[in-house]
């Protein structure tokens, strides 16, 4: 382990930990940020009372909404002289968020990272092809400077451009791949495209973030990289990446939230109440030693759960997959929908891959979604049609539509159209993600 002391951290004396800095917090959130100052205020809360992390629930939420009001400083709980960095997380509409580091928080940011990608199997002296965006992002620095930290060799290349990435892949020789999972799997495809063989690079690891995945992703970058892939999880509000991660021997299993840093919890969706471990609900975590910018119970709107794994190599707790945002549920004809669930049914269905799209519309009244979904190379492969026009007519695709869609209303519930497409035919941006959604009710 990167540091063990701190990863193996017997419970009592983490929650000890946590509950000092969590009263630190308080107090000086209290004291220094108008905002919080105002609404402890308005619940009655002195910054005394709060002891422990037992007693957070009684604390408000902070939601994005008060980064957007605050914009662009108010948040901050430091003079700005003493900000070494500021970050933006992109937004639809708007003003960007915008987040701050102090010279401290930049050295924790670097340490979490560096304990998360020793996690993930690298090690010092290997070497790491950077393919996260570089600027107001935090990923592509945060890995940077983490990567940097732990002793490795990056090579800062950011995102897109995947001949270039083809090429330093081939040419450098790096050990370790950062990317989204939806660009990793772009350059797998890519790989084989360019008439590239697995031998013709060295990777072994593949850590994927800022997007959610599934175990079929996984599968697929695995077996077109020869990595093994692990999750890390992170948003601009509260750090960036590293603050849980995968252990590259748990894969699967959940991820570490490094819980000397942050507190999380998991709160339903619509009271806001806590819910019972292991259950799913909205992750909520709360900055225990952030300086700049401190946030008390953020929300982070990403749906999942959290457990503590009692065979697992290290003490602290884990999360699992995000299942969609909260914001990103669909209500269809009363039925509650996350494309998740659409995403479950196709890692069953080996004719079919990880690429896939919702469209939702309206048609007269009702609302309609329509799924889109590639088909793996070997379906079309072993279809043997010399007319790629005459593909939707084919006689296996029509029996592979109507299983697809039939599996989709007795899992589900509901009723959607099932659009089957070729490989690659769903548009990817520049750096490879692939939305999921589009809701052209909105439009």
């Amino acid at each position: 382990m990167y540091n063990a002391e701190i990863e193996t951290m017997p419970l009592p004396r983490l929650r000890a930990l946590q509950d000092q800095r969590l009263q630190d917090l308080v107090a000086a959130v209290y004291s220094k940020v108008p905002h919080y100052h105002k609404a402890f205020d308005e619940l009655g809360i002195v910054p005394t009372a709060i002891t422990s992390v037992k007693d957070i629930a009684r604390l408000p939420f902070t939601k994005k909404s008060a980064l957007r009001d605050n914009y662009p400083f108010d948040l901050f709980a430091v003079p700005m002289d003493t900000v070494s960095r500021l970050h933006c997380s992109s937004g639809t509409t708007g003003k960007p968020i915008v987040v701050g580091y102090t010279a401290q928080d930049l050295d924790v940011f670097s340490e979490l990272i560096a304990r998360s990608l020793y996690a993930t199997g690298c090690r010092p002296g290997m070497k790491l092809q950077n393919a996260y965006g570089y600027g107001l992002f935090t990923g592509g620095l945060g890995l940077h400077y983490g990567a940097e930290r732990l002793g490795m060799t990056v090579i800062p290349v950011s995102g897109g451009m995947t001949d270039r990435q083809l090429m330093l892949l081939k040419d450098f020789q790096p050990e370790a791949l950062c990317c989204t999972p939806s660009y990793a799997q772009t350059i797998a495809e890519e790989l084989v495209k360019k008439g590239m063989t697995l031998s013709d690079i060295n990777l072994k690891y593949a850590i994927l973030g800022a997007e959610p995945w599934t175990e079929a992703i996984r599968g697929q970058v695995e077996a077109g990289l020869n990595v093994k892939a692990s999750n890390i999880y992170g948003l601009s509000e509260v750090m960036g990446p590293g603050v849980s991660v995968e252990d590259v021997d748990e894969r699967g299993t959940g991820s570490y939230i490094w819980e000397d840093h942050f507190f999380p919890e998991i709160v339903d969706k619509d009271t806001g109440e806590p819910v019972p471990e292991g259950e799913p609900g909205v992750l909520v975590l709360t900055t225990l030693t952030k300086q700049a910018i401190p946030m008390i119970r953020y929300w982070t709107n990403d749906i999942t759960n959290i457990y503590y794994d009692k065979g697992a190599k290290r003490t602290h707790i884990k999360m699992g997959a995000i299942r969609g945002r909260a914001d990103d549920m669909l209500i269809i004809r009363g039925v509650n929908l996350f494309h998740t669930q659409v995403e479950d049914i196709i890692e069953g269905i080996k004719d079919i891959s990880p690429n896939y799209q919702l469209i939702v519309f309206r048609a007269g009244n009702m609302d309609e979604v329509e799924v889109l979904a590639e088909v793996s190379e070997n379906f079309l492969k072993s279809l043997d049609i010399a007319e790629k026009d005459h593909f939707e007519q084919h006689d296996r695709v029509v029996a592979l539509r109507g299983f697809f869609s039939k599996k989709i209303k007795d899992v589900i519930g509901l009723s959607m159209r099932v659009k089957l497409v070729l490989p690659y035919d769903i548009p990817r941006s520049e750096g490879g993600k692939l939305n999921r959604i589009t809701d052209k009710r909105k439009q």
